[in-house]
Parts: C-alpha cells; structure tokens; sequence
C-alpha cells in the first residue's frame, strides 16, 4: 500500500486496515518492522529513525510499552521498560563512554532510587536486567519467520546477555498516529544528560559508584560508596518478583496461597451479586447484630447456587451485608466498579506488611483496594464499633478515617479460617507517592533502620525530616477533622492508631516542559538549557503549585475509593473553593487529605557537614494525602496497661499514657509540629 504522503507498507491486512505482520517505510525514512493490531504498531518490532536512533522491543496502541531497548545515534543506550513512548519503570542506561545508571524512570524522567557507576568502575552483573525478547528456535522473532530482526541484532545493541523473556499483553485500538508521534524521548530531551556528566571527575572512578534519588528528574540526594561494596548488593528497583507455585499446605504454614486469592473473589462477586438487586433501604440494629450474616459454601463442583471453580472447597460468612452496602453508597462507589477491580481477570497483588502484625496485604489490579487480613479480635472491635462508625462516617463525609468497604470470613476444608477486611487505597492517585509516613506521636523506637529503607518503604516518626506549611484554611479544615476524628476514636476506647501520610515532591517548572514538549530543541540545546535550570533550582525555591477557583467541568470527578467529600476552600484565593494545578498534570480536585497543596521544609541537621549524604534542596513544593489508619487496637483492661506500652513502644512516662485521651493529645500535639501555623 502507497500512501499520498509516500509511505509504503507491506504486510498483513484485516478489514483494510493493517493487521498482523508487516513493514512500513514512511516518507520521512523512518522504518518499522514488526507487529500490528488494527492499524497501529502492537507486539514486537522495531523502528529505526532517519537521525540514526533505533528501539526493538514491545509496542502497544502505536507507541513503546513494555520492555525493550533503545540505541541513539550518539552512542548511548537504554535497557529497561517504557509506556505511552516514555522510559517509565526500572532500567539501566550505558553512557557511550562507558559510565552506568541502574534506577527507575517515571514518564521519561528518573524518578526514584538508582546507582551510577563512573566510566572504569567495576559493573555488577547484568542478569536480572537483560532478557532477550522472544524467539524461536531459528533464532527470530516469534512475531515474524521472515522478519530482518533477529536475536544477534538484539545483542549487538544491548551487549548484554540474555536471561528470561517478557511477555507483553495487548489491548486497545485508536487512529493512526503520524510519524512524529513515534520520535524518540531519549538523550534529546532535557532529562536525559542532567544526571551522570556532572560529576564523573574528581573521583577515583575505579573505586566509587554514586547512590542517587531523583524526584521527577531533580537530583535531590547523592552518597558516594565503593564499587566493591556495590558490586554484589545491586538489585534492580521495581523489578517484577518471579511468582512460585505454591501448595495448599503452605497456606497452612501461614504463607500467601494461590487458593486464597481465588476464594475471595469468588466470594465478594457472590456478595455483591446477592446485596446488589435488593432496594437499598435505611439500616436497622437487626442489621449489626449477631444474626446479620450472610453464608454460602462453594464446593469445587459448583452447587444450585455457586459456579465451579478452581479453588478448593470453601464456606463464606459475609458480616452485616446492608450496613457495607450503605457504606460503599456512601462512598459513592459503584458495585460493577468494585467487583471488577477485585475480582477481575487481573486478579491481587500481595504486598508485604509495612508493620509487624503479621497481616497478608493484598492490593486490588487498580490499585483503590487494599485487603487485609484481620485476627480474631479486631474483627470483634471493628464489628462492635461498626454502628458508631456508620454515624460517623454518615456525619462528616470529609472523615480521615479509613473507609471500609466490606468484613468477611473464608472457612476452609480443614477447618483454618482466615477473616479480612476490604479498604479504600489512600495512594490510589494520578500522581506518585515519593513518601510515605506512619505517624503516631511517639518517639520510642519509631525509626527506621537505614539498610532496610527502599522505595516504597513505610517510614516512621523519626524519620520524618520535613515541616508542612500549607493554606490557612486548608489547614484550620485539617484539624477540625483530625479533632473530631479523635474525639470518635476516644469514644471507642481506641488507641494505637496513626496518621498514614503520603508526600508528592513537584518537579521544578523548569523541567516541565520535558512532559510536554520532549522534541523542539537539539541535543545540545536540551543538555545545556537543562544544566542551567537545575543551577538555578538550587539557590532559588521552586514553584511550580497553582490554586485556582474551582470548576466542576474542568475537574476529574470520577470518585476514588478514598476520595468523598467536598471541595476545600483556600484563603489564599479569597476562600474560594479551589482546584490544584500542576504543570504538565491534569486540574485536580483539592479535598481533605487529597490533593492537598503544601511546601515542604526540610530540618538540616547540625552535623550535616560530617555527613556523607549531600541534600541538594531545603524548601519543596508537595501534594500531600493522609488518613487515619490502625483503628481496630482497643483499650481495655488495666491489667494490660503495661503490655500494652510494651508493645506500642511508648516513652518511659506514667502507666496513663495508653488512656485514650492521653493518646489522641499527644498525636495531635505532634502534628501540629509536622503541620505548624503559619506565623
């Protein structure tokens, strides 16, 4: 086919649209060579750009998505994953000179944790980080017998040795995009060099690797180890865990089971199938008592009543169907959203426990879900509390306070029972979670160990080096609910709860552009412009948060699992509700504990000289999210006062401290430190 513009394709065709395999040289010169799925490049292929860049790897929607690798014309080189065009998720990019940076990329900009090895130091091995796409036995793509592309040309550009190969899902169909969609976000956006050209002198390079974390492309921390030390502890960030199978006995053991998985979707998509059809109606005690139970047993073979399925025999108790059924209408939650989120085809992601009560997470494959696995007697407070919580939530929509969705119980063959509770993700967001903090007031081993902090690692009281400063009103509204949510708790007798916060660190406006605009400067313009915006950033305080007056039509409303309220007002826009704006990101919708604008001052230390970490920043714009958390600890006996200081960790005070109101005083005293008032 030869199009007006002069593009030519030959290959495989379905409803006049190309389909299949195929080859398309555009009138520009680029060329693509591999997969297509109605009308746009999907699979495996590999496109080669008339300046000389060229990318073989995964396609999806007519844009790189997946794992693959990409050459430039200069030399260098990147391994790793994109998405939508952009490098996104963890990946390893060669310097032509031979310098080396393991991290993790966040639409086209680092983003996260990662090790640079100067040109000459040693290099850890390359194994977890190269696989070969996939091929068959003749040494070509799976994708095309008579496809040009072959495994040789993957080594010759990657020079690394092949481990285990990717899969790629497919999915979606859109227009074709024209040829310029397809350029490069490589060393020619401003990103790309900001990082590892800087300081390669200076240093014995045969001896030193630098530990860095980038925020959004802003280099914000860097500590200077040995590469010997280096060379044997790498391990790639976000690197996707190899899955073992796994038997029923170790389930037994207390381990994460396949079956179990399997047994809580069959059970909430049976629950919310039997609540669903019933008209909805005001709640009655009758439906908290003991009685308020919902049981079905699901044999293998299926029953009248159950579908077959692939689990082992199970009975389900579902508690207090019409209450959660209210709650998750509260909420404004849909039914057919909630059942396909958790028991989609995508299936759960367990997640390991950010604390030490030994509960399974799991994480539902859109990340609003978490599902937590419950003991014996927090089921017993949550379902006592549960009326009480029902007002509550009833009466203050912007409630801190975790939001509960559903509490049931797996009952297996042998006779374990395995009870959990569905929750709302607080960071399920549009934006990334650098931080993320437990909060309780106490400073008696609430520290993390540094050798055990990683990317996603929940951090502690100790750790938190930060003052917020945010609006007034945004502020005076925090508080009044963060009161009247304690003053809740105090009336359950509640204690060892936190407040769990999650910090958004805003990349500079300087660097905004990147997002938007990756191909309207040179490489050599891009490289320079980038060097001279990130001086600039360290002597003069970023700003890059926008509020503005709210509108409802310029605004996502589709409502999260953890967002429900109204829209806050902002003193600084004459008490107007407001909207946030970033640059290069959507308008969003500012409520309590979403999207919450604030700058973040960071606490020099006094020794910091002596320190071997350099901090490149001290003011930073961020977006916080927050909510109340570990609320099912009741206070209740004295007789286990002191066991329960014991296991709280609390400092050496009176035997009092653990009283309700003695606590919630002291976690409020110690947010107004985190959130101080502006003077």
């Amino acid at each position: 086919m030869t199009s007006p513009d002069g593009s030519v394709y030959s290959g495989a065709w379905r409803m006049n649209v190309r389909h299949g395999l195929g080859r398309k040289e555009y009138c520009n010169s680029d060329l693509y060579d591999g997969s297509w799925k109605e009308g746009l490049q999907e699979g495996h292929g590999s496109y080669s750009w008339t300046n000389g860049n060229r990318y073989i790897g995964n396609w999806k929607n007519g844009k790189m998505c997946g794992r693959g690798v990409m050459r430039w014309a200069n030399g260098d080189l990147f391994d790793g994953f994109w998405l939508n065009g952009f490098r996104h998720g963890s990946g390893v990019y060669k310097f032509v000179d031979g310098c080396l940076y393991y991290g993790a990329w966040s639409h086209g900009l680092k983003d996260g944790k990662g090790v640079f090895y100067p040109a000459g130091s040693k290099h850890p091995s390359l194994k977890k980080w190269c696989r070969s796409l996939q091929h068959d036995d003749t040494g070509k793509f799976v994708l095309s017998r008579s496809s040009s592309i072959n495994v040789e040309e993957l080594r010759s550009l990657s020079t690394v040795t092949p481990s285990l190969s990717v899969k790629t899902s497919v999915s979606g169909t859109v227009s074709e995009p024209p040829p310029s969609d397809f350029t490069c976000h490589g060393p020619s956006s401003k990103s790309a060099r900001s990082s590892g050209s800087g300081q390669r002198e200076g240093q014995d390079k045969n001896r030193v690797v630098y530990e860095r974390e980038y925020m959004q492309g802003v280099l914000i921390r860097e500590t200077i180890t040995s590469s010997v030390d280096r060379s044997h502890k790498i391990r790639p960030p976000n690197l996707p865990k190899q899955v073992r199978d796994r038997s029923f006995m170790t389930f037994l053991k207390g381990e994460h089971n396949y079956y179990l998985m399997l047994n809580l979707q069959l059970g909430i998509r049976y629950t919310v199938g039997k609540i669903t059809p019933v008209p909805r109606r005001e709640v009655r005690a009758s439906d908290f008592g003991k009685k308020a139970r919902t049981m079905m047993y699901f044999p293998r073979d299926g029953s009248n009543f159950t579908p077959p399925h692939k689990s082992i025999d199970f009975s389900w108790k579902d508690y207090c169907p019409m209450v959660f059924r209210n709650l998750r209408a509260m909420f404004k939650l849909d039914p057919a959203d909630y059942m396909m989120s958790i028991c989609g085809d995508d299936g759960l992601t367990e997640i390991c426990s950010p604390g030490k009560s030994g509960s399974i997470f799991y994480l539902s494959h859109d990340d609003r879900f978490v599902i937590k696995t419950l003991k014996k007697s927090e089921l017993e407070v949550l379902l006592k509390m549960l009326p009480k919580y029902y007002r509550h939530v009833g009466d203050h929509e912007n409630t801190l306070i975790t939001k509960f969705f559903g509490v049931h119980r797996i009952k297996l063959k042998l006779g374990k029972k395995v009870r959990f509770v569905v929750m709302g993700n607080m960071f399920c967001t549009e934006l990334k979670i650098h931080r993320r903090y437990d909060l309780k007031g106490s400073t008696q081993g609430r520290i993390t160990e540094k050798t055990k902090i990683q990317e996603k690692t929940t951090l502690k009281d100790l750790d938190l080096a930060y003052e917020f400063h945010m609006d007034k009103l945004l502020r005076e509204a925090l508080f009044k609910q963060i009161y009247l949510d304690c003053a809740f708790l105090e009336s359950l007798h509640i204690i060892d709860y936190s407040l769990l916060l999650g910090v958004h660190f805003r990349a500079p406006e300087q660097l905004n552009d990147i997002l938007e605009h990756p191909n309207e400067m040179s490489d050599q313009d891009s490289v320079s412009s980038v060097d001279v915006g990130m001086a600039q950033e360290l002597s003069i305080p970023p700003k890059g948060l926008l509020l503005v007056t709210h509108e409802p039509n310029s605004v996502n409303t589709a409502p999260g699992p953890h967002i429900r309220g109204s829209t806050l007002r902002a003193f600084s826009v004459g008490e107007k509700e407001v909207d946030l704006i970033l640059p290069g990101t959507a308008r969003l919708r500012v409520q309590l504990g979403v999207n919450m604008p604030a700058q973040a001052h960071h606490k020099l230390d006094e020794d910091k000289e002596e320190s071997a970490t350099i901090e490149l920043f001290e003011v930073y714009d961020v977006v916080v999210y927050m909510g109340i958390i570990d609320i099912l600890q009741e206070y209740n006996a004295k007789k286990k006062v002191e066991h329960k200081c014991k296991s709280l960790r609390y400092d050496p005070m009176t035997i009092s401290v653990t009283e309700p109101k003695v606590y919630s005083k002291r976690f409020v005293d110690f947010l107004h430190k985190v959130f101080p008032e502006e003077t």
